[in-house]
């Protein structure tokens, strides 16, 4: 899997996963996805993010996570 556009540099908000070498990590990206599902608003919340950004943030998330059932309790 391709995730060329994750960068990580010690002197960017303190070596975490990024885009593209921007001020802007994986993680916000996660969370905005999440907080804006419409990708029109979340887009002209982010201009700067691109459709392959969003793809790879969530790629990187996804394989960061450990292969594990957590138990969810019933609404």
């Amino acid at each position: 899997m391709k995730l060329d556009r994750i960068t990580v540099n010690p002197e960017i908000m303190n070596g975490q996963p990024c885009m593209r070498g921007m001020r802007l990590t994986v993680r916000r990206v996660v969370e905005a996805v999440a907080l804006y599902p419409d990708r029109a608003e979340l887009k002209a919340e982010y201009p700067e993010l691109e459709d392959e950004d969003i793809r790879q943030a969530l790629a990187f998330a996804a394989l960061s996570l450990a292969d594990e059932v957590l138990p969810v309790e019933a609404a």
